[in-house]
C-alpha cells in the first residue's frame, strides 16, 4: 500500500511539474532525450542519480517548470515529447559533484552522456601546504 501511494505521488509531480512543457510542445516539433549517467574514473553506472530538465528562455534564463528523473540501475532515463530549443540539464547525486550544462535540443532523438565526477579536496588554510613561512 505504501508503494502505491509513493508511485501515485510521483506520477502527480511528474504531470504537475510537466504541465510548462506541454504547453511548448504545441508550438513546435519535439525530441525523445535519453540519458545515460556513468561514472567519471570507471565508465559504470550511476544508479538513482537524479536528473532534472529545465527549458532556458531568452537571456539563459531558466523557466520555472521542471521535470525530475531518476536513472536506473545501468543509469539510464528517458523522457518523451520534449520541445525543441535550449534545455539545462543537471544531474545531481550524493557524493558526487552535481552536474550541470545547457544543451541545443534539435534532433527528434538524443542521447546525452553525463560522466559524474567525484569531489574533489577542499583547500585550507589550516593545512601543512609546505611553506616555510609560518604566522608569527
Amino acid at each position: 500500500m505504501n508503494k502505491l501511494v509513493w508511485i501515485l505521488t510521483m506520477m502527480a509531480v511528474l504531470v504537475i511539474a510537466g504541465t510548462g512543457f506541454a504547453r511548448a510542445q504545441d508550438e513546435g516539433p519535439t525530441s525523445n532525450l535519453r540519458f545515460v549517467v556513468v561514472r567519471d574514473t570507471d565508465g559504470k553506472p550511476v544508479r538513482n542519480a537524479q536528473v532534472v530538465l529545465h527549458p532556458v528562455k531568452s537571456h539563459g534564463k531558466q523557466s520555472a517548470a521542471e521535470i525530475e528523473l531518476k536513472t536506473d540501475v545501468d543509469g539510464k532515463t528517458n523522457v518523451d515529447a520534449i520541445p525543441y530549443g535550449q534545455l539545462r540539464v543537471q544531474v545531481l547525486m550524493p557524493h558526487f559533484q552535481t552536474f550541470g550544462e545547457d544543451y541545443e535540443i534539435n534532433k527528434p532523438e538524443m542521447e546525452i552522456t553525463v560522466k559524474l565526477k567525484h569531489p574533489s579536496g577542499q583547500y585550507s588554510i589550516y593545512d601543512n601546504h609546505g611553506d616555510d613561512k609560518k604566522p608569527q
